[in-house]
């Protein structure tokens, strides 16, 4: 079974032409165990990581924004909010660690990016501009051809979706690097000014496919 997926993948991102979703949004509008975005990228390995994104939700249920998997570790990267307190609960390589005592209101858009460096296994949040603290989550880098998602989180390579776990909202400039970028840049992703975009994946030139009910429409009517 895996190896029939990672094959759909590799010729899914064989088959893909980018699209410049600048001015656009991903709208999530129902609770599912279908609706996704899967992104992407003929890169197999990341020594560290940075991904950043605008969204917005109504949901207090804990819900996966991101979700990256490959077929040795179901959560290599992912990014979910744990509970209705707003703490954020970051995975790289099967390991985890929680952010908590963070400011995430409903019906609110919020910008968020999160660092991880393979060598020494530290992650840190940025949310609407403030920084967290740095937590320990995993060492090594991550390997293999990887399944990456939005609006569902993972819990076996490229299946294993749960509606209660699905985001409900909507999603822009999502971005992912496999570096960690420097802190400048950061806030000018966040305070949305001139950035370098992903070298993984960008919002200006972004491979994916939609599976479900995920609508692309124009931020200008929903911002």
């Amino acid at each position: 079974m895996e190896k029939l997926i990672l094959l759909m993948v590799i010729v899914a991102t064989c088959c893909a032409t980018p699209q410049d979703l600048s001015g656009k949004v991903f709208v999530f509008p129902k609770e599912t165990n279908t609706n996704r975005v899967i992104l992407l990228t003929p890169k197999t390995r990341f020594n560290s990581v940075t991904i950043c994104l605008r969204y917005i939700s109504d949901l207090s249920r804990p819900y996966g924004l991101f979700s990256l998997a490959t077929p040795t570790h179901n959560n290599d990267f992912v990014l979910f909010k744990a509970n209705p307190e707003s703490d954020i609960r970051l995975h790289a390589r099967d390991g985890s660690t929680g952010f908590t005592s963070l400011k995430l209101d409903p019906n609110t858009w919020h910008s968020m990016c999160a660092t991880w460096d393979s060598t020494t296994g530290l992650a840190q949040l940025w949310v609407d501009g403030k920084a967290t603290i740095k937590r320990f989550v995993q060492t090594g880098p991550i390997n293999g051809a990887p399944i990456s998602i939005l609006g569902q989180e993972q819990d076996t390579y490229g299946a294993g979706f749960d509606a209660k776990q699905s985001f409900v909202g909507m999603i822009t400039d999502f971005h992912m690097w496999d570096t960690i970028i420097p802190t400048c840049e950061i806030k000018r992703f966040i305070g949305e000014k001139h950035f370098i975009p992903g070298n993984v994946f960008s919002w200006k030139a972004l491979d994916f496919q939609v599976k479900g009910q995920v609508l692309v429409e124009e931020a200008s009517d929903v911002m």
